[in-house]
């Protein structure tokens, strides 16, 4: 008789997958898909009414099964909580069988900004400490928690379209992090002295030009998830060194990079080898310490699948220890 199917809440994920444990789960999920060790569909994305979107994400993965995530990306609930809402299904190799059930929003709001950090690590110059947050939604207070594992941090900047959110983000940066922390008042100046910028908003336009960005920087490019809506402007895309998370997703929906190649500015040999082979260190990520260097996170379904595994492994243990 098949044991019963798990669920883990909201709750229980934001207990026990620390940002920590999750840039290593990262780590060996991405050199896995770029050694092709696992397999994904390109995202499923249906467009809904008033820029509500509809995804789902199937995959396997070698070592912790297989599944999909369903999700829903509603911007106006942010507000409120989490724009993203769904579950993860996944499902045991050896059965067939479904296992467990995860609750997909605090999953992908630790994965993404563990996922970030773990490019960081790989991409940023070894002495990268001042850190740049452009967007003040969930994943901006996620990428200084996972970002801080790192690299030593010794400031932090803000900016976001609404002031009093930056400024109320920089004040809980501070208190859970005991980091400095600071508003900014403009892309400009959060920009100016970086080392580490992340984009993290849902812009449909640019607002990153070249002209910010200083040499040896390096950039978490995370806010944009699909063909359209680009953070980041043609002229910088083409002087960076451009790490995909998955080669395939980004040549089909990364929009800084189809933005730029339908300005002639790149061809699609711009788009180095995945992050995962410069983690395996088969291929290099920056050169010199001037390279300006890109991450561009889509998101990847083993990425999911590497914490529901990890989750429920660990769950399963719990349970069966009590």
């Amino acid at each position: 008789m098949a044991d019963p199917i798990r669920f883990i809440d909201v709750a229980e994920v934001r207990a026990r997958l620390d940002h920590a444990t999750c840039i290593a789960l990262m780590r060996s999920a991405m050199i896995a898909l770029a050694e092709g060790r696992s397999r994904q569909l390109l995202r499923g994305i249906i467009d809904l009414d008033g820029g509500d979107l509809f995804g789902v994400m199937p995959g396997a993965l070698d070592g912790a099964g297989f599944g999909a995530k369903i999700i829903s990306i509603f911007p106006a609930v942010a507000a409120h909580g989490s724009s993203h809402q769904g579950v993860i299904i996944l499902f045991d190799r050896a059965s067939g069988a479904p296992v467990c059930v995860i609750d997909a929003s605090e999953v992908t709001a630790i994965r993404t900004a563990a996922a970030s950090a773990a490019a960081t690590d790989a991409l940023a110059r070894p002495g990268a400490s001042r850190l740049a947050i452009m967007g003040t939604g969930e994943q901006a207070w996620h990428h200084v928690a996972a970002i801080r594992h790192v690299r030593a941090l010794d400031e932090v900047r803000i900016w976001g379209r609404a002031p009093e959110k930056a400024g109320e983000l920089a004040d809980r940066i501070v208190r859970d992090f005991g980091l400095a922390a600071q508003a900014a008042a403009s892309v400009a100046d959060a920009a100016s002295g970086a080392d580490i910028i992340c984009t993290l908003t849902g812009a449909a336009e640019p607002f990153l030009f070249d002209a910010h960005v200083a040499d040896g920087t390096h950039i978490n490019a995370v806010g944009s998830s699909r063909a359209g809506p680009s953070e980041i402007d043609e002229v910088l895309v083409a002087r960076a060194r451009f790490v995909p998370d998955h080669r395939e997703g980004v040549l089909a929906q990364g929009a800084e990079y189809l933005r730029a190649r339908d300005a002639g500015l790149v061809t699609e040999a711009h788009v180095l080898p995945e992050i995962g082979h410069v983690f395996s260190g088969s291929t290099p990520g920056r050169l010199t310490a001037s390279d300006v260097t890109i991450y561009k996170s889509l998101g990847s379904i083993v990425q999911d699948l590497a914490c529901a595994t990890w989750l429920w492994k660990t769950h399963r243990d719990r349970v069966s220890g009590a």
